[in-house]
């Protein structure tokens, strides 16, 4: 995805488009808190933030819907973040609330990596709790890092990987809770 298409479908989203994440390395403690980049130096950490559009938005605004198909994900910069998934069938019973809550996070995580890699639609939404800057990256400025910085793109494919593992690992974790629950029943 161009750019210029990227930018205007966060745009279109609501985002507020701040220019690029210059001196990523700059902001306090990010390069600590944020998993993704906690093995980038700081000079490797501000080419990164060159190929990510920094973004804002709004306490109660939507910024990543369910379903939709995109190939970016957010580093979140500052702020706190709901992920919430619809539910589906019985769990969506009629005076209920319709998502579940799946998380709150804050500054330094990442959302959206699973469509940014396979392209498939998103698995939640994500909504601002409070006022929220975030460094976009997509897939083609991935592919554009590995082309021109070829250390930091294979770096950052690591840290990715990881952080998808560890969800993994997370998610069967859940499962096996899950599972164990039922089985007591």
């Amino acid at each position: 995805m161009a750019a210029a298409s990227l930018e205007a479908q966060l745009q279109a989203a609501g985002l507020e488009i701040m220019g690029r994440c210059e001196h990523l390395s700059g902001l306090p403690g990010l390069l600590q808190q944020a998993t993704l980049l906690q093995d980038f130096t700081a000079a490797e950490a501000d080419v990164l933030g060159l190929e990510m559009i920094r973004v804002h938005a709004k306490p109660g605004q939507l910024m990543i819907r369910e379903g939709d198909a995109s190939d970016w994900l957010m580093v979140l910069l500052s702020g706190t973040v709901d992920v919430s998934k619809r539910k589906v069938g019985e769990e969506a019973a009629a005076g209920e609330s319709t998502t579940t809550r799946l998380a709150v996070v804050r500054e330094g995580a990442v959302l959206g990596e699973m469509s940014m890699i396979d392209g498939e639609p998103r698995y939640a939404s994500c909504w601002a709790l409070s006022d929220v800057e975030a460094g976009v990256l997509s897939r083609s400025a991935v592919a554009r890092l590995i082309a021109t910085h070829p250390a930091i793109g294979a770096k950052l494919l690591v840290k990715l990987t990881q952080l998808l593992a560890q969800r993994l690992r997370n998610t069967s974790n859940q499962l096996v809770k899950a599972l164990r629950k039922t089985g007591e029943a």
